[in-house]
């Protein structure tokens, strides 16, 4: 079963680091672009704004969003395997949960004028 990630394709950091990411990933991750996309509403359950705000997959029927959310796609990609076996230990998991979303925080203020 396929992973759904749900990323913004309009804002250029997050657009090149999921271009970048599906140069190594198989068909068990399934990109899904939230730009005006009303059915990432619908398949999350989530605004546009909390869309927009952070990333998001739906993972055995789960939405699941920020550093839990890339733990999953690095889990499912190979090359990115060892992301996910270090950040996924519980003190360095906690430090990098605060550090995206600090970072995902400030993505979020430069694009938040694609919301409706």
């Amino acid at each position: 079963m396929s992973v759904k990630v749900f990323f913004n394709n309009s804002c250029k950091i997050c657009k090149m680091e999921i271009d970048h990411y599906k140069k190594y990933s198989d068909n068990s991750l399934d990109w899904v672009d939230i730009t005006n996309n009303d059915e990432a509403i619908s398949l999350t359950s989530k605004t546009q704004a909390e869309l927009l705000r952070r990333l998001h997959v739906i993972h055995e029927g789960k939405v699941i969003g920020g550093a839990k959310a890339f733990l999953i796609i690095w889990s499912s990609i190979p090359k990115y395997n060892f992301l996910y076996k270090i950040l996924s230990k519980k003190p360095l998991f906690i430090l990098f949960h605060y550090a995206y979303e600090i970072a995902a925080y400030f993505l979020f203020l430069k694009n938040k004028h694609q919301l409706k």
